[in-house]
Formats: C-alpha cells, structure tokens, sequence
C-alpha cells in the first residue's frame, strides 16, 4: 500500500513536470512525459485497490490541439473517464490509440455515457420505431410487453456501444424531464443492462457470460464491465444493488444523499465554474462520511482544470490536489 500511496505524489510530480516548464511550455504540453513499465503496474494497482475514485465527465476530445483535450492529457490517477464528447469513429484512429493506451495501460475505466431519455430519440432506431407502435396500442397486457420489449431494444442499444468498443462500463445519465423512460420504466432499463454489467447479485458470471457470447460471440469474455447511473437527485432504492456507483450531480455543493455512501461520487460543476476556486470540489474531496466508506469525488467537463489561469497555477492542479486529498500519499 506504501508503494500504491508513493505512486500518486509521484503521478501528481510528475503532471506538473510536464505542464510547468515555461521555456518549453508548448513541447511540453504536446508530449507528455512516459513512464516506466513498473510506474504504470503500480498505477494498475492503485486503481484496482479498494480506494474512494475519482471520477470525470470528458468532452471535445475531437480536437485534438491541446492535450487540454486529449485523453493522454488527463491526469494519471483518474479512475473513471465518462465520455462526455461521444465515441469517436474508428477511422479516428489516433484518439482511439490514446483511449486505449489510458484504458489498457494507465487503467483507468472509460464509459460510454447519454442522457437516458428515450422519447428524444430519433425515428431512425429501430427501439425507437418499435417504442412509437407499442405506445399506440390498446391498453393491456400485449401493449406492457411491448413497452417492456422496446425498452429492452434501447437498453441494447447502449449495450452494443460498451462491448463493441471494448469499454469498461456504461454511465446512464438520468434527467428524465418528463421523458417516459422514468421512474418504474427507467428501473426496468436498467435492470435489463444489469443482466450484462454491474455488480448484479442475482446472477452468476456464467449466467452473464452465456448472454454476453450469445450476442456478441465467444470471443467476448469480459463478464466486469461497469453499471453506473448520474443524475442530480437520488434515483431509486431499487437500483442501489446493481449500480457500481452513483455519480450525484452535486453541482451546488454538498455532500448528502439516501445511497450507500460507498456508492455516491459527489459531482461539482467544473464545465461552469473553472475560472473560480472549485472550492465545491475540495469539500466534496475532503468529505468522510460518519460510517461506512465514501464512493468518491469527480467533476462535470473535468478538461477545464487543464486551463491555466490565476486559481490554477498549472494543468489539473486542483484537480490532482483532490486527489491528494480525498487518498493523501505516504511520504
């Protein structure tokens, strides 16, 4: 554990090596430093010990001018990348040689992510065609389960964009605002991709593996991908045995919630509030709770920490310094 906590000073040393050399600010920047093969298993380790994470939505990676907007940008300690900005293309192959070199060699987990709201959804889908003829049937059972299958199609749907990318989890942003997939609807989504990812107690890694390679083929074998949910008040009680985490959008501060504390990631809002003192972002970082562990802290567009201005002295400062903070390193 000594060599997992010398681990994170060295990482957080290490960023700010490489963002603060003012001679060579724009080399820097565009090159990140690399690591030995012993720096990267100890990173591995870090992120597989039993630790409160810490957790980012990302975005506008599609540029690709700054490392600011890079993944090999984001901090080494990160835990969790959700990606905000979309899964890129395949032909868009050095993002993905990035993606899968922070996946595979610095660990850390990327999901894919979306507002959850299924009437937004185009006519184009084939869930969503199937959602518009089971909405006007004649009420009664034929038309529950025709819901309930159409629901299924768009839990698929999500499903797909994990195991055929190859990523580690998927994150349901749910903001229902009126759309149907909510309450007992939005409980029965997620219910459905919990037959194939999340810490589901009603199934057995067989069960879950024969579904997986019946849709996906026997290749596939990875039976821990991630089920996690966001959103800004507490979802239902009926989810908490099948989430890996709850990413709260505690986005005014604040540190409550009727989850299992070792469930909740507390959110600030970094995308609004990076020009300030993220002071939301240190409490959250700071906050233990009475009993129990704590799930974590993270940010909204956590890529504007990698701005640099009076309240940020150097790419993610903050950002690592919660890290710090929420797992101090022994020295």
């Amino acid at each position: 554990m000594k060599t997992i906590k010398y681990l994170l000073a060295l990482a957080t040393i290490g960023g700010l090596m490489a963002s603060c050399d003012t001679d060579k600010e724009s080399e820097s920047i565009q090159n990140p430093y690399t690591y030995s093969e012993l720096y990267y298993q100890n990173l591995r380790d870090y992120k597989a010990s039993d630790h409160p994470i810490s957790f980012g939505w990302f975005a506008q990676y599609g540029q690709q001018n700054s490392l600011g907007v890079r993944f090999l940008g984001l901090p080494d300690s990160l835990d969790i990348c959700s990606m905000w900005g979309g899964i890129p293309a395949k032909e868009n192959t050095a993002i993905w040689e990035e993606i899968r070199f922070v996946q595979k060699v610095k660990g850390t987990k990327m999901f894919a992510v979306a507002i959850t709201r299924i009437d937004a959804e185009t006519d184009d889908h084939a869930f969503k065609q199937a959602y518009n003829e089971a909405r006007q049937m004649p009420a009664g059972e034929e038309k529950n389960a025709a819901i309930n299958k159409s629901i299924e199609m768009y839990a698929e749907y999500f499903l797909d964009q994990v195991f055929e990318n190859d990523l580690d989890g998927f994150d349901a942003d749910y903001e229902p605002e009126g759309d149907f997939l909510s309450g007992s609807y939005f409980n029965y989504f997620m219910k459905y991709l919990a037959k194939y990812m999340g810490p589901n107690p009603d199934i057995t890694k067989e069960e879950r593996l024969q579904l997986i390679q019946e849709r996906y083929g026997k290749d596939v074998t990875d039976t821990d991908k991630m089920l996690c949910v966001d959103a800004p008040g507490d979802p239902s009680s009926e989810l908490y045995a099948i989430c890996n985490y709850y990413f709260k959008q505690a986005y005014g501060g604040g540190t409550s919630s009727s989850w299992p504390s070792e469930k909740v990631v507390y959110c600030c809002n970094m995308g609004d509030n990076w020009q300030g003192d993220m002071s939301t972002m240190y409490s959250q970082a700071r906050y233990k709770p009475t009993t129990g562990k704590k799930g974590g802290f993270g940010a909204f567009f956590i890529h504007r920490d990698y701005n640099v201005h009076d309240n940020n002295p150097s790419p993610y400062k903050r950002f690592r310094e919660c890290i710090q903070i929420q797992n101090p390193a022994i020295h």
